[in-house]
């Protein structure tokens, strides 16, 4: 049985006042490969920031929703 390593629940992110990912919701299997294809500008780079939390350097910046790394909220305070 595969577990997940991220589970990703209505995950939507700003740049200020900007909404750049929109309600986001996928499950990503642990020992995968997961490929995220698209346009440029659609949101790729700031997703995979998300999962690292990357954008937490950026002022004004925000993510509401959760993502689940091995079922500890990486956003919880």
């Amino acid at each position: 049985m595969l577990m997940n390593k991220f589970t990703v629940d209505q995950l939507s992110f700003y740049y200020g006042t900007k909404r750049a990912l929109t309600d986001v919701s996928i499950s990503i299997p642990d020992r995968q490969i997961t490929a995220l294809i698209g346009p440029s500008g659609c949101g790729k780079s700031t997703f995979l920031r998300c999962l690292n939390r990357m954008n937490d350097t950026i002022p004004g910046t925000r993510a509401v929703g959760k993502v689940l790394l091995d079922d500890e909220d990486i956003y919880a305070p």
